[in-house]
């Protein structure tokens, strides 16, 4: 690097943190997740607005490339942020309404995204068309654990019954996205002339599950007061980085190595240790390496010549995005008995996306599945239902600090309660957005 790229990679990074730390504080003030003004300035800072003379400025084209490695870093972390706070318990402990409003909030707005994508193909279709109406479909089911996590914290709701169903289904909506989005990338091709690698992924997954899992539980069992020295945050990240890198080589996507790797951490016995990780990495990846995730997302976005046909695109995208979620969520929680306002409470938290939906964009823009016209708006999706969670949850079930707002009753479904369900105190990661992960809200 030249001496004038060092300092337009400091001078950029300095902005970057500065206005998403801004905007992230202006979100939160306006009762929304800190996410969305983060996003923001990364969209800010992109060609939208000045016709791309701000960006060109402040990120010369010599230091992308170490925005996107910093970008890759970060959103490692975070997967792997969102992989140490999944916890199976939620999931057992909700019962069958769980699974099924998961199921069913996933499958219509799959399918009602394959069927867009068949709109959309004459102007948007990459050269794939099986892989587009898949990426379609999958961008469309996306639920943002995090996020929804910070939301109900936010609201005192993490442990009532409402909330303790939204998280364990928010769980099962993370794990079936990330698996259908495995499996595209997997037929997709996108690997490229070693497509054969993608045949390790089964021995590999196994290899984490059976091996390296109980490894990890063993070793932490026999240390039970295990603190996180210096040398023991190293290992852990020297774990989160081959395991990204090891989906990355195989042909998947470091995304699936990293929060593979936050799953099998241990959890019994090791809460403190999990915890200081949480903290550590959550402050560095928050503050410093989401936001540079954020510009770069942003600098891909391109809002300056939407049309009308680009309007009526992003229409037909919000409907699909929004009515599939809720009602796919809405009538699978009515058909378990579900009340009316819990039901609709829970078909909105599901439509929060966050994150978790920038990721997948991502994912899908550097793989080929979207164009940059369709990705920009896909992004705005993104913002848009995650910015409407918390004012249609206020006006479904009242303000968490309204002290007559409406208490949301016991589920006969919800068997366990809080006492018996592990849930999280915080979300994870810039989602942190929602605020989460390690940055104050």
């Amino acid at each position: 690097m030249t001496t004038h790229q060092t300092s337009s990679l400091l001078v950029g990074l300095a902005a970057v943190v500065f206005l998403a730390r801004v905007l992230g504080m202006l979100a939160r003030r306006l009762n929304q997740p800190a996410v969305i003004g983060e996003v923001l300035a990364g969209i800010a800072l992109g060609p939208t607005l000045f016709h791309g003379a701000l960006s060109d400025a402040l990120f010369p084209a010599g230091i992308r490339p170490l925005l996107a490695a910093l970008a890759a870093v970060g959103v490692a972390a975070f997967m792997f942020l969102v992989g140490l706070e999944w916890d199976a318990a939620m999931i057992r402990g909700s019962g069958s309404l769980a699974a099924t409003v998961s199921f069913s909030s996933v499958l219509l707005p799959f399918g009602l995204g394959m069927l867009l994508a068949l709109y959309l193909m004459d102007d948007y279709g990459t050269g794939d068309r099986t892989a587009f109406m898949l990426f379609m479909g999958i961008a469309m089911s996306i639920t943002a654990f995090p996020v929804l996590a910070r939301i109900l914290t936010d609201r005192r709701m993490s442990r009532s019954p409402l909330g303790v169903v939204a998280l364990a289904c928010a769980s099962i909506d993370d794990v079936l996205a990330w698996s259908l989005l495995a499996a595209v990338i997997a037929v997709s091709g996108s690997a490229g002339p070693d497509q054969w690698r993608i045949l390790l992924a089964v021995p590999y997954l196994l290899a984490m599950l059976f091996v390296v899992r109980p490894l990890l539980r063993r070793f932490a069992a026999r240390r039970p007061a295990l603190t996180l020295t210096p040398t023991v945050f190293a290992a852990v990240l020297v774990g989160l980085l081959l395991s990204a890198a090891a989906t990355e080589w195989v042909g998947l996507h470091y995304i699936f190595g990293a929060f593979l790797f936050g799953v099998i951490l241990p959890r019994e016995g090791s809460e403190r240790l999990r915890a200081d990780v949480h903290e550590r990495l959550g402050h560095l990846s928050g503050t410093l390496l989401l936001p540079v995730f954020f510009l770069v997302a942003g600098l891909q976005v391109d809002l300056s010549g939407l049309d009308a046909g680009g309007l009526g695109a992003l229409g037909l995208i919000l409907l699909v995005a929004v009515g599939g979620k809720f009602t796919g969520a809405f009538a699978a929680a009515r058909l378990n008995r579900m009340p009316l306002r819990q039901s609709a409470a829970l078909a909105t938290l599901m439509n929060t996306r966050g994150l978790t939906e920038l990721i997948v964009l991502n994912v899908g823009l550097q793989l080929g599945f979207l164009d940059r016209d369709l990705y920009s708006l896909m992004v705005v999706m993104a913002v848009v239902t995650t910015a409407m969670a918390g004012p249609l949850l206020s006006w479904i079930i009242g303000r968490p600090t309204d002290p007559d707002a409406p208490r949301p009753p016991a589920h006969p479904t919800a068997t366990t309660p809080s006492a018996t369900t592990t849930t999280p105190a915080t979300g994870t990661g810039t989602e942190h957005a929602a605020g989460t992960v390690g940055t104050p809200a």
